[in-house]
């Protein structure tokens, strides 16, 4: 079977796609949006209309999930102000339903923000606290497939993504007095991103966790000023703070065990 099943086919998720299909796998993907099953089709996705709430899973899951043995998640939580829906439920009918599938390997899409506030250095090994409303959904999402022992699950906890059309540069630019400028930056690349979900796939690098941020961690201040000269838009205005640790964030997995190469400079 080399079917490869990818919910949430996005920013992330389309080119993620794409690029599985060019290597070789046949792609079932799914879309919120109706307008979007064409574009699927074009690349050569199988397209499916699917929409999940907590109450509910919406559309053709069965289909989707036909002879399908590895599920990538990419549905990110989305809770917008005042929007009170649990990501955690609907993760759990999405679990229902692939134990009735015969999906048995799972590619879960997660953020480093379950490990909240924590300065200093942060691995795999860093107990996760989640501060926002956003991390902690996500990490009692994670641990829904984690915990399940009939399926081999790999968490994978990206960075802040940048890539086409997406960079924070883009909104700090026009700002002043922004905080934290000391604190160091924890980014990915999209074509890492790519690069470290199809090793995992390829390699089986199954019931692993592993953090996906690029190894450099220039400060705010020194990255986004050098990035709006990059660029050329006017430079954003940080506070002058003696003192910002943060956290940077690294992969013990990745680097140090895997001996993954990122790729792609921020």
């Amino acid at each position: 079977m080399n079917k490869i099943g990818v919910l949430g086919c996005g920013w992330l998720g389309f080119p993620l796609a794409v690029s599985l299909i060019k290597s070789g796998y046949v792609v079932h993907g799914s879309t919120t949006s109706e307008e979007k099953l064409l574009d699927l089709k074009k690349v050569l996705i199988h397209p499916f209309l699917i929409s999940l709430s907590e109450h509910s899973l919406d559309g053709p899951i069965s289909d989707f999930l036909t002879d399908v043995e590895t599920l990538i998640i990419n549905v990110p939580p989305n809770l917008r102000v005042g929007k009170k829906e649990s990501y955690v439920k609907k993760m759990q009918l999405l679990h229902q339903e692939v134990k009735k599938s015969t999906v048995r390997k799972i590619v879960f899409v997660s953020s480093t923000s379950v490990y909240g506030d924590v300065e200093g250095e942060v691995t795999e090994e860093t107990v996760p606290k989640p501060l926002s409303e956003s991390g902690k959904q996500l990490f009692g999402a994670e641990k829904i497939f984690k915990n399940d022992v009939g399926l081999q699950t790999t968490v994978i906890r990206f960075g802040g993504l940048i890539g086409p059309g997406r960079h924070p540069i883009t909104v700090l630019c026009n700002k002043k007095d922004l905080p934290n400028g000391n604190e160091p930056i924890n980014l990915v690349h999209i074509n890492d991103c790519i690069r470290i979900i199809t090793a995992v796939i390829s390699n089986s690098w199954w019931g692993e966790t592993m953090n996906g941020v690029y190894p450099e961690h220039p400060s705010k201040q020194e990255y986004y000023r050098a990035e709006s000269i990059k660029r050329g838009f006017r430079r954003p205005g940080f506070k002058e703070e003696t003192y910002n640790k943060g956290k940077i964030v690294r992969s013990q997995v990745l680097i140090n065990v895997k001996k993954f190469k990122f790729a792609t400079t921020l």
